[in-house]
C-alpha cells in the first residue's frame, strides 16, 4: 500500500493562506511612477546640475568661512559626502522606476506599431490581389481595336457576300 503524501506536496490542495499579522501600507504605484519619472526627467537638466553645485559650493565655502561655532562639517567633508551618497542612493532606484515604466511604454508602442504594419501589409497584399484580378479581368475584356478589326473583317465578309450575290444575280438575269 503507498504511503500518503504530506498535505504541502500534492497538487490538488490548495495552500493555506498566510495572514498578516502587520498591515502593509497602500501605495498607489502610478503616482509613484509619475514622481519617479518627474524627479528623473529634473534630475536630468542644467538646473538641477546648477542648483546642486550652487548648494555644494554654499556647503563649503560656509564650513571654511564662518566662524568655528556656526561650522557644522569640518574639511574631511564627511557629511556632504554622506549627504550626496544619500542623494545618489536614492536617485538611482527612482531613475531605473522610471527608465522602467518608459521601457514599459515603448513596448506597448512597438506592440501597436507591429499590429499597424501587420494590417498595412494585409491590406496591401489584398490590393495587390485586388489588382491582379482586375488585370485578369481587363484581359477578357474586348478592347476599341479588338472591335475595331472584327467589324472591318464582318464589313469585308458582307462586302464579298454582297458582291457574290450580285454576281450570281447577275448571271440569272443574263
Amino acid at each position: 500500500m503507498p504511503e500518503p503524501t504530506s498535505r504541502r506536496a500534492r497538487l490538488d490542495t490548495p495552500r493555506e493562506t498566510r495572514r498578516q499579522l502587520v498591515r502593509r501600507p497602500a501605495v498607489d504605484h502610478d503616482l509613484f511612477g509619475r514622481f519617479a519619472e518627474q524627479f528623473a526627467r529634473f534630475m536630468g537638466t542644467a538646473t538641477f546640475l546648477l542648483y546642486m553645485t550652487a548648494f555644494v559650493v554654499f556647503w563649503v565655502v560656509w564650513n571654511f568661512a564662518a566662524p568655528d561655532s556656526l561650522r557644522f562639517d569640518d574639511y574631511p567633508f564627511i557629511f556632504l559626502t554622506l549627504m550626496l551618497s544619500l542623494q545618489a542612493s536614492y536617485a538611482a532606484p527612482l531613475i531605473l522606476l522610471a527608465q522602467n515604466r518608459q521601457e514599459a511604454r515603448d513596448r506597448v508602442i512597438a506592440e501597436q506599431d507591429r499590429q499597424a504594419d501587420a494590417r498595412a501589409h494585409a491590406d496591401m497584399e489584398f490590393l495587390a490581389r485586388e489588382v491582379a484580378s482586375l488585370r485578369m479581368a481587363v484581359g477578357e475584356v474586348a478592347t476599341r481595336d479588338y472591335l475595331r478589326s472584327e467589324l472591318r473583317s464582318l464589313l469585308s465578309d458582307l462586302e464579298e457576300r454582297s458582291a457574290t450575290i450580285d454576281r450570281s444575280e447577275a448571271g440569272d438575269d443574263g
